[in-house]
């Protein structure tokens, strides 16, 4: 397998961190989404994945972007720790936490976005983190809930699921923004212990070939 990423991207940090728990042995293949105007709007990269964003995931003849469908491919795929519960409405729910992170909380502070924010609408930096912020803020709030009624040692009880795979890079970026996690006491102790495990460990940014690249 082939994972075509940006050590700082919090989808591709998904992905590497359900690999790191499931055990998969995998290549990195850096995709910089800065240097050269954006690598990930080259030729090359347009033709595996023409959504020009990363994650894109290689196994064999197959192509795949979009974290979340990663994630269950290789929850469908590849042997090791089950990261979907089997009860259904627990499934459901795990699946929900990762959409409220990927679908709600994300889209709207990708990089993408804060370039067209600064770019083609001519805001200030200080506008700009103002709009990360409020929609960091807004997402946690509803995550907080959630987990003051689903937490244990992790997000759902003491069994890792996809959804530590999606909360720990969002947390990652918003410390980069200095959002103030102070609201959020659940979530930042999830986070904490899962932090100090071994697969979020080996996955965390600074720790990637490309870092600070």
């Amino acid at each position: 397998m082939k994972l075509h990423g940006y050590w700082r991207s919090s989808a591709a940090y998904r992905v590497r961190i359900a690999l790191a728990i499931k055990g998969i042995d995998y290549q990195q293949v850096p995709v910089h989404l800065v240097k050269d105007g954006g690598q990930q709007h080259s030729a090359q990269y347009k033709a595996l994945n023409p959504a020009e964003l990363v994650p894109c995931l290689e196994d064999k003849d197959l192509a795949l972007g979009q974290s979340l469908a990663i994630l269950e491919y290789l929850e469908e795929t590849q042997g090791g720790p089950k990261l979907l519960p089997a009860e259904p409405g627990l499934r459901a729910q795990v699946r929900a936490f990762c959409q409220d992170i990927a679908c709600d909380i994300h889209p709207l502070n990708n990089l993408r976005v804060l370039q067209y924010l600064k770019g083609e609408m001519a805001l200030s930096d200080d506008k700009k983190d103002a709009w990360y912020r409020h929609w960091l803020a807004t997402g946690f709030a509803a995550l907080e809930v959630k987990l003051a009624k689903t937490a244990g040692h992790y997000c759902f009880g003491d069994t890792l699921t996809l959804a530590d795979c999606c909360l720990v890079p969002q947390v990652y970026n918003a410390r980069r923004f200095e959002v103030d996690l102070g609201p959020y006491p659940t979530l930042v102790a999830v986070v904490a212990r899962l932090e100090a495990l071994d697969a979020f460990i080996s996955a965390a940014p600074e720790q990637q070939p490309d870092a600070n690249g």
